[in-house]
């Protein structure tokens, strides 16, 4: 997990050296969440989208869930009828690229910015190779072990680890273990957001 995180960290510092703005990167969003989120935009830009629900009206949000690739904000292919880029403009986003990689279920969609000027062809590939790497070092599990299932529902059920541990017939040492191979595998910071996704990619 540590050689993981280390790997996603490096590749997020690259993002940030060609994102003079900021940027936001989910990955693999299923079910319109995403597994993880990364975002490095000015605060007080972040606190404005949300609070105006611009989500909803994000153009960048859905060019990427309706085509996989790379776009420049500037492109006339790429609408924007709510003005949400003149709103990003007061905020200093006043260019930027939008990258979509991945299967329509597992989605990937980063959205970098720059205050100066356009990004140059280069960086865009530079851009898409990091997004595309970070896709596939983040991907989720297809499925978790038998004994990671049976942990996981114990303490989704209710059940303390004592309690689960003897349901299972395994000492809590032995039921801990377990739980933390599924954190690992799961990209979980904590048991609560293992058991999360374990269901929202209906594992358990």
């Amino acid at each position: 997990m540590s050689s993981v995180k280390s790997g996603i960290d490096l590749e997020l510092h690259q993002l940030s050296l060609l994102a003079t703005a900021g940027y936001f990167l989910g990955l693999h969003i299923r079910f319109t969440s995403p597994l993880l989120t990364f975002q490095t935009y000015n605060q007080k830009w972040i606190d404005h989208y949300t609070e105006n629900g611009f989500v909803l009206r994000d153009p960048m949000t859905a060019w990427g869930f309706s085509k996989v690739g790379r776009i420049r904000w500037s492109d006339p292919d790429l609408p924007d009828p709510f003005g949400l880029f003149i709103e990003a403009e007061k905020f200093g986003l006043n260019f930027g690229v939008t990258v979509s990689c991945g299967p329509i279920k597992s989605r990937t969609i980063a959205s970098l910015a720059r205050d100066d000027r356009e990004f140059r062809d280069a960086e865009i590939d530079k851009i898409t190779a990091i997004v595309q790497r970070l896709h596939e070092m983040t991907e989720p599990p297809e499925e978790l072990t038998q004994a990671q299932v049976e942990a996981l529902r114990c303490i989704a059920g209710g059940d303390r680890h004592a309690a689960a541990a003897e349901k299972l017939g395994i000492s809590e040492s032995a039921l801990k273990a377990r739980i933390s191979s599924a954190r690992v595998r799961l990209m979980a910071r904590t048991t609560a957001e293992a058991i999360q996704r374990a269901k929202d990619y209906r594992l358990i």
